[in-house]
């Protein structure tokens, strides 16, 4: 306990008073058979009090509270000038104790109860054990990272006793997934899959766990994931729905055959929000029909789908789906190399 050279009285009534207690506390608190009891340990959380008890009877002429060798308490006299260290009143006749408030790990250590009886010294001793709730004091900082690279995420904690590390992965789909214990994670090639929150719980039942989170973002190349046909009568409304999952996000842009499509022109109207895109004809005619081409691209790729706009005559292959002439390889090829001259 951090109490050393705490004393309240000063010069000579020191001097007396250390005298007098030589009588009672001889140098290193004599522990001989039968004089010495030793109680079990007192176990408390960092910031709770602890009550230090002993016990006493109608023979004993002195008695002190000690802390390693600073005298805490000598009968009703306080010597420690903490104002956390307290005698306990309204205790039974038979009990002289004290209480140590708001405990803090400086605190931990023996205490010494030490009693004079007939002129024979005792002692009855008490391990303070001060337990510290598990806190994170370190966690590595968000990350974005290209899918196929490796990640290493890192997590220190302290705590008395020493806490306990565990990973839990908490995907974008939702729901926790046991990932690994200890202060190292490392993600080796990381997928798409495995992007969103870490969250690292460091624990050791002193308290409730203390938890932060690693958001871990991976950056991945479009894949089309929705690409639909659509048939629509002349005159009529049709739309063309494209969908591409990427991070970053998709930027899309719209074909037919090897020309590309502009919003707001020969009646059409390209609608892009989040992940989709919409192709939207407010009056379909017959020029209207055939292959367009959705193009889903970001940093890290490209890609394309077909969709096909087509009437109620159209022809169909034995899938059911309309047949156009298309060569949607040479124009990916081509907006390829295109984006690629950008650079």
């Amino acid at each position: 306990m951090g109490m050393c050279g705490y004393l309240a009285i000063p010069g000579k009534f020191l001097v007396v008073l250390g005298l007098k207690l030589l009588f009672l506390v001889p140098a290193g608190v004599p522990a001989r058979s039968g004089d010495s009891a030793l109680k079990d340990n007192i176990t408390v959380r960092q910031g709770d009090s602890a009550v230090l008890k002993c016990s006493v009877d109608s023979k004993v002429s002195r008695v002190a509270w000690l802390n390693r060798t600073t005298i805490l308490f000598a009968g009703t006299e306080k010597w420690s000038l903490d104002p956390r260290v307290v005698l306990m009143e309204n205790t039974a006749i038979t009990e002289y104790s004290i209480r140590i408030e708001n405990v803090n790990i400086h605190d931990e250590g023996p205490y010494v109860c030490s009693i004079l009886t007939n002129k024979k010294p005792k002692s009855t001793k008490v391990h303070l054990i001060v337990q510290v709730p598990a806190k994170i004091t370190n966690i590595s900082k968000d990350v974005t990272v290209n899918e196929g690279s490796n990640v290493n995420l890192m997590c220190q904690a302290v705590g008395r006793p020493e806490a306990s590390i565990t990973w839990r992965h908490q995907s974008l789909r939702g729901g926790h997934k046991f990932v690994t214990e200890g202060e190292h994670l490392e993600l080796i090639s990381i997928t798409k899959e495995q992007s969103g929150i870490y969250e690292c719980m460091a624990s050791n039942d002193v308290s409730s766990s203390d938890i932060r989170r690693v958001q871990v973002t991976v950056n991945y190349p479009p894949f089309i994931s929705k690409a639909r046909s659509t048939g629509t009568p002349v005159g009529q409304r049709g739309v063309l729905q494209c969908e591409a999952s990427a991070v970053p996000r998709a930027d899309f842009e719209w074909y037919k055959e090897d020309r590309r499509l502009l919003n707001g022109i020969n009646g059409l109207k390209i609608e892009t929000q989040g992940k989709q895109s919409l192709l939207i004809f407010f009056n379909v005619s017959e020029e209207d029909y055939g292959n367009y081409t959705c193009v889903a691209m970001n940093t890290m790729g490209i890609t394309n789908a077909s969709i096909i706009l087509y009437g109620p005559g159209a022809m169909h292959d034995v899938n059911g789906t309309p047949i156009f002439r298309c060569c949607s390889f040479c124009l990916l090829l081509t907006i390829t190399l295109s984006h690629l001259l950008k650079f």
